[in-house]
């Protein structure tokens, strides 16, 4: 995983130079493409009889659209472009290379980092709407810990809510789905001198044989090839050994599944 880290963050480190080349390139095409549009319109109002090659042109081209549609192409560009830097500072955030010591960190900023590259997964697709996220983020302050190591157990709590969501949804139609539709609730407080963040599911849950074995090493309710019984295992570990908090699930068949992390803010 480190090794891993380590790459993406390279990756998305190489990504900002062409990506700020493009964006800062982008704002200034803006002012000179209006300072542009704005010339040919005093020689729209200036000229009172353009030569037919002018006007036979024009019409090719589609002028006044063209005109209309290209400040919206470059606004278009730069929402791609933020949408972009956005990406690569999600990950860059995700991995980020841990030391052989705590440091503080905002919680918030590792969930939402995680949320996003996950975004892929929660799409909508020909078998069902969009799993919705909500996001209940009360006021916390950062804690010591290792992040990369959290960036993990948020990933796999959250990759599994995505796939008991899916699985809840074998034998139910798009339109079923729709009016009951998939979420995953995440919210954070401060409770007794800890950071507590809990996220939930609404798929069909688990019964209490399950969810006493969920942590169990090398446990998994998946298929052959799709799970290795190690992500939870490994998930209490990083919570409980390494930051000295609580992991725990709370599940009702036919409701949902919520896990509840517990950090001290001072460790």
């Amino acid at each position: 995983m480190s090794a891993l880290g380590n790459l993406v963050a390279g990756v998305a480190h190489e990504m900002n130079n062409p990506l700020g080349f493009i964006s800062a390139t982008l704002e200034q095409t803006k002012p000179t493409l209006a300072d542009i549009v704005e010339h040919l319109a005093l020689y729209q109002e200036n000229v009172s009889e353009p030569g037919e090659k002018i006007i036979e042109h024009a019409e090719e081209i589609d002028l006044d659209y063209s005109i209309e549609d290209l400040p919206k192409m470059v606004d278009s560009m730069v929402m791609a472009c933020d949408r972009l830097k956005n990406i690569s500072t999600s990950l860059r955030t995700f991995s980020r290379a841990d030391k052989d010591y705590k440091v503080k960190f905002n919680i918030h900023d590792g969930l939402d980092s995680t949320i996003l590259i996950l975004k892929h997964r929660l799409k909508a697709n020909e078998k069902r709407p969009e799993i919705e996220v909500i996001t209940d983020y009360g006021d916390i302050s950062q804690i010591e810990c290792f992040p990369g190591q959290l960036n993990q157990v948020f990933m796999n709590i959250l990759a599994n809510a995505i796939d008991a969501l899916d699985e809840s949804n074998y034998g139910r139609n798009f339109e079923e789905i729709k009016i009951n539709p998939n979420k995953i609730i995440i919210k954070t407080l401060t409770e007794n001198e800890q950071v507590k963040i809990s996220i939930a599911d609404n798929g069909k849950g688990m019964s209490q044989e399950l969810k006493t074995r969920i942590f169990d090493h090398l446990f998994t309710t998946k298929g052959v090839g799709k799970g290795t019984g190690l992500g939870l295992a490994i998930a209490k570990q990083i919570v409980e050994e390494k930051h000295e908090g609580c992991l725990e699930v709370e599940s009702e068949l036919g409701k949902g599944t919520s896990f509840y992390i517990k950090l001290p803010i001072i460790s």
